[in-house]
């Protein structure tokens, strides 16, 4: 009995065309591919395009008209749609205006609107001026910026100094909140806390693309930033990302972007320091572990503003760290 012939899109590993080929058996469909891709039959096998699972016979036969396969050849391997994003992020790093230009032309001709919606933003986010750093390499990404600020680094560190600061203000401000017998402690320890923030440039290098050492920034040579979750997760579910050195609108998009304390500032950290300079009883407040609370990555997140949970965190201070450790007292034999 003659077997029933059905059709496959079929497409060799690494190249975008595709080929109708009708066949009755996994066999039979190994075998024409491989006449038509002149790969050598031995060593060759077929698996789903959708997600690299390769193919029996019998699953074969499970499988519906007009499926997409990748024909391998000897040594060859695919990993799903996985493989085309990643053959694509090679070329978008290799040769960037030649993907804009493919993009444009595609877009010419596409009326599916998801699709067009897809080239548009591809277009927008690779046709911009991503390493430049002077006023004059890229004039309207400075636009509405003062001109004081003489490249985008300097603007960009500026505006993560500007948060930190602004942080450095609120724990002042509560300076009238404290019980007078903690106030001259409390203002103390502000000092201190300035003092080191002025040291460290407020942090400013979080933000810095041309921060030399990779721990002190957020972001990568490039400039790209990933939002790091909501203070409950461990990344973020939705893998959000942004490179604000890009283009102007992406800059002011990222003002939106929130440095969340995991345990609140207003909630927990500057309450408890509060509290911790009033009954401290003689004992010396532990000021690093605030300032690390209050000013650093120790304590701080990277979110995008739909990943910025504005609830209760229910989060304290470690109590263990709130008083410096007193060394014990050498006995007298």
């Amino acid at each position: 009995m003659a077997e029933l012939l059905r059709p496959f899109r079929l497409r060799a590993c690494g190249s975008p065309q595709k080929f109708g080929v009708a066949a009755g058996s996994l066999r039979g469909l190994l075998r024409k591919g491989c006449r038509l891709l002149q790969l050598p039959l031995p060593g060759s096998r077929l698996c789903l395009y959708e997600d690299g699972t390769e193919l029996t016979e019998s699953y074969f036969r499970t499988l519906p008209p007009q499926t997409e396969l990748v024909l391998l050849g000897p040594g060859e391997s695919w990993r799903g749609c996985a493989s085309d994003i990643e053959r694509f992020l090679v070329a978008f790093c290799s040769q960037g205006d030649a993907v804009v230009e493919a993009a444009r032309r595609l877009l010419a001709d596409e009326r599916a609107p998801r699709r067009q919606k897809l080239l548009a933003d591809l277009i927008h986010n690779l046709s911009h001026n991503v390493l430049a750093e002077g006023r004059e390499e890229d004039k309207s990404w400075f636009e509405g910026v003062e001109s004081r600020f003489k490249s985008k680094s300097s603007y960009m560190r500026y505006s993560c100094q500007s948060r930190i600061r602004s942080y450095l203000r609120e724990v002042s401000s509560f300076l009238s909140k404290v019980h007078p017998t903690g106030r001259e402690a409390y203002r103390r320890i502000i000092d201190l806390m300035a003092e080191r923030l002025k040291a460290a440039k407020y942090n400013g290098s979080y933000f810095d693309r041309r921060e030399e050492e990779e721990a002190a920034r957020l972001c990568t040579t490039e400039g790209w930033f990933s939002c790091q979750g909501p203070f409950d997760c461990a990344a973020c579910p939705s893998k959000h990302s942004i490179n604000p050195y890009s283009n102007r609108e992406s800059r002011i998009f990222f003002s939106t972007w929130n440095l969340d304390h995991i345990i609140e500032k207003k909630r927990a950290v500057v309450p408890t320091l509060a509290e911790a300079v009033t009954t401290r009883g003689g004992r010396e407040v532990n000021w690093e572990y605030f300032y690390q609370l209050l000013f650093t990555v120790e304590n701080l997140k990277l979110v995008h503003i739909a990943c910025h949970k504005k609830t209760n965190h229910n989060l304290s201070c470690d109590k263990s760290r709130i008083y410096r450790t007193q060394q014990a007292e050498p006995r007298c034999p």
